[in-house]
């Protein structure tokens, strides 16, 4: 009889891919599992094979288990005392939820960013937002978009909204670009129309127009999700 997939050996799980090498031995961990469910190498109700992960990412149990703590409380799995890691099946709601919830923070960061950053500001961002109408590669646009948020959260001058954003996760493991359709377009528009209202001085469009991206992607991600099986039926 073949093992269960939850008993599954190291050398069947698939190489982990885009976890960036700096980060902490749990943090790839949580990474890599993340990768895992949404990947559909592990279903709804299945055991976590920590000992496979581990070997797979040369590392001990204790970095997994702390991936897992950290899953734990992102919904991904459930934790259950002399038994294991259990996957959670996920729900559209919540998912929707992180991106609005993300799209309200980065609403407040363009407020205090205008507020308290010079006026180079706007330009800055219109010379990203060029870049990014520009390409059409997942890697660079990935990039671009990182420096554009990143741009706005430190003219923000808020330790705080950093705090939020650190406490916050990607719910798609990888290049967000590469694995989500649709969602460059839905980012480059909404890039634009940001940059058009902040050169009007526009704050309030702006902000509008941040929490509407983000709620765009939330959905893209859910439509992704669901044809996947992610929100299906827990395995018995």
């Amino acid at each position: 009889m073949a093992p269960p997939s939850s008993e599954r050996r190291a050398a069947t799980l698939p190489a982990p891919a885009g976890i960036p090498k700096r980060r902490s031995s749990g943090s790839q961990a949580s990474d890599y599992i993340r990768q895992l469910i949404f990947e559909g190498e592990l279903r709804p109700g299945e055991r976590v094979p920590q000992d496979s992960i581990a070997e797979v990412l040369s590392v001990s149990r204790i970095p997994v288990r702390e991936g897992l703590i950290a899953l734990e409380r992102e919904g991904w799995v459930t934790i259950e005392l002399n038994r294991g890691a259990f996957v959670n099946a996920l729900d559209a709601d919540a998912v929707r939820d992180s991106y609005e919830l993300l799209g309200l923070v980065y609403g407040f960061a363009v407020r205090r960013a205008m507020a308290r950053s010079g006026g180079g500001l706007v330009a800055e961002l219109a010379t990203i937002e060029r870049a990014l109408r520009a390409t059409s590669d997942p890697e660079a646009f990935h990039d671009l978009t990182l420096r554009f948020h990143n741009t706005i959260v430190d003219a923000s001058r808020s330790p705080r909204i950093k705090v939020m954003l650190r406490s916050t996760t990607g719910l798609v493991s990888g290049n967000f670009f590469e694995k989500i359709p649709g969602a460059i377009e839905v980012e480059r528009r909404g890039s634009t129309a940001i940059v058009r209202a902040l050169r009007k001085g526009d704050v309030d469009t702006a902000v509008d127009r941040y929490q509407d991206m983000l709620k765009r992607q939330g959905d893209l991600v859910v439509e992704v999700f669901d044809a996947r099986g992610l929100f299906g039926e827990v395995a018995p």
